[in-house]
């Protein structure tokens, strides 16, 4: 265990790099507290992990979201487009990233809703048609996209895994309809030739990588493991969690790879723990169900284990209570709303988990909102139009408020429920936040801090 006066230079240096990432509280961390379940087996890592409390700084503020033009009192569209806005979904409903799939569809519906409540997109109510994503174990998400295209879509939101979008993104593109994932974070997309018409609300991995590597290291931990899912999102992410943390001054001792359809992953938690890290990063989707409990029956300590989005999750009835208790996981986006939270359980009131709902929601706003400036439901009209409504302008951040303005003839500046939205030309985000969660005794991720970044 390294002294505290050891720490407090690690904290200077991350501050000194200049990563373009400020803290911004929502809430203090206090010290973890709860124990690992599971007896010990072999000798644990040496655990000098003490997380330093959340403090104010930077970064602007994530809307709430709240409309400033009732849904009727929104002004007709001039134009009545020849055919209505059909929006269709590839998110997962089976497969290891399954858990992601409700909020995210209650994301898409509740933007839906109330941008039909509000008279809907060029003189036309809208429609979303969901189908299954899978996994890369399956062939799910191309006879899903096969049949979106069938029923002539102009857009499809998602997928969610970074490793599904890759099986068909030329399928999309190449067909001139929009791609809008809600959720990928792989950096290969950032240069991927997708026509312009590839587009995301979630941040490239090169930031969540950048603030987790850089918040293992200012926890005190001097070398990191880690157990990485062998697809784009997991090496993608593993890259740059491995990059920020070796620039802080920490060393990785040992990283393990597995792949998407493994069921035994001993072997690799094994040699992992073999290595006596300070800290472990579990970059996973739900294989983090198998591996949580391998990692405790070592000795490993939750506040030594560290999760990603694609596992930052409850595991209150997969787990023993106090397994993760003080466990941290970042997420990108902003935390979503009480009021969010509420809006969305009307659509589904058996949600639990609200990650990608905002971005969802904002996916679907965005694809709305550039068809009216095109003033037209083609994809490769929306795609051009994209870029223009998520910067400049006046700032709104809802459907009819913005629409209301469009149809004013004004140039607006979306931000949504996901926190500020602007787009490089490639598609992706050029600011975003990222979310801190530390998990309590139930097993489940509660927020603890935003970190807000840029990328250029």
């Amino acid at each position: 265990m390294i002294a505290r006066h050891e720490i407090v230079p690690r904290v200077a240096r991350l501050t000194a790099l200049g990563v373009g990432v400020a803290l911004l509280a929502t809430a203090c961390g206090g010290s973890p507290s709860g124990g690992s379940s599971g007896s010990t087996t072999s000798a644990a890592a040496a655990g000098g992990v003490s997380c330093p409390s959340p403090t104010s700084s930077g970064g602007p503020q994530a809307s709430g979201g709240a409309s400033t033009v009732a849904p009727s009192d929104v002004p007709k569209s001039s134009t009545t487009s020849p055919t209505p806005l059909k929006i269709g979904t590839l998110l997962p409903q089976t497969g290891a990233l399954a858990f992601l799939g409700p909020p995210e569809i209650a994301g898409v519906n509740l933007a839906v809703k109330q941008i039909n409540d509000a008279g809907g997109v060029l003189g036309h109510p809208i429609e979303a048609i969901h189908r299954d994503s899978g996994d890369t174990t399956t062939d799910i998400a191309t006879q899903s996209v096969t049949n979106l295209l069938g029923q002539g879509v102009s857009a499809i939101v998602g997928a969610a895994s970074s490793g599904v979008s890759q099986t068909v993104i030329n399928q999309i593109t190449g067909s001139g309809t929009v791609m809008f994932s809600p959720a990928n974070t792989s950096p290969v997309f950032s240069t991927w030739p997708a026509h312009g018409l590839y587009w995301r609300t979630a941040p490239s991995d090169v930031l969540q990588g950048r603030v987790l590597g850089n918040y293992i290291a200012s926890c005190g931990a001097q070398t990191l493991g880690l157990l990485v899912l062998n697809d784009a999102y997991g090496t993608g992410l593993r890259d740059n969690v491995v990059k920020a943390f070796q620039a802080a001054g920490g060393k990785v001792v040992d990283q393990e790879l597995f792949n998407e359809g493994d069921s035994q992953f001993s072997s690799q938690v094994d040699k992992v723990v073999a290595a006596k890290p300070d800290a472990i990063a579990v970059i996973s989707f739900d294989q983090a169900k198998q591996i949580i409990p391998l990692l405790t029956a070592k000795g490993i300590k939750p506040t030594q284990m560290f999760f990603v989005d694609g596992n930052t999750s409850d595991y209150s009835k997969d787990l023993k209570p106090g397994t993760l208790s003080g466990s941290r996981g970042t997420i990108p986006g902003t935390f979503a709303s009480a009021d969010f939270k509420t809006q969305l359980k009307t659509i589904d009131p058996s949600l639990k988990d609200y990650n990608y709902a905002g971005e969802s929601w904002d996916a679907v706003n965005l694809i709305a909102l550039a068809a009216e400036e095109a003033k037209s439901t083609k994809g490769t009209d929306i795609a051009m139009h994209l870029q223009d409504v998520s910067e400049g302008g006046q700032k709104c951040f809802d459907f009819a408020t913005c629409v209301t303005l469009l149809r004013q003839g004004k140039d607006i500046d979306y931000d949504g429920q996901s926190g500020p939205v602007t787009f490089a030309s490639n598609g992706d985000p050029t600011e975003a936040y990222i979310g801190l969660y530390q998990f309590d005794n139930n097993n489940v991720p509660q927020p603890i801090s935003q970190e807000y970044g840029k990328l250029s």
